[in-house]
């Protein structure tokens, strides 16, 4: 069995419907998105079968993942106004 981290982060940008979720798969660099948090882990488990079928079809390498970090930071107002 493999084991992905997958980062959710909601849609608020107006191309999505409300409620609907980005899946990000880092260490793949795979992004994909669903509805509500198990719309895209549902979506992203499916992409991240597919990516792995294709590399092995391929005779290609499949990452394994390390230790994750994950971190937030602050960016001050008066950065993002200049």
């Amino acid at each position: 069995m493999m084991t992905y981290s997958v980062i959710y982060e909601k849609i608020n940008d107006g191309i999505f419907p409300p409620g609907y979720c980005y899946a990000h798969i880092p260490v793949l660099d795979l992004t994909t998105h669903g509805l509500g948090i198990e719309g895209a882990r549902g979506a992203a488990r499916d992409l991240v079968r597919l990516w792995i079928e294709e590399k092995k079809a391929h005779g290609e390498p499949i990452p394994t993942e390390s230790d994750v970090l994950y971190s937030r930071i602050e960016i001050e107002d008066a950065l993002l106004g200049a």
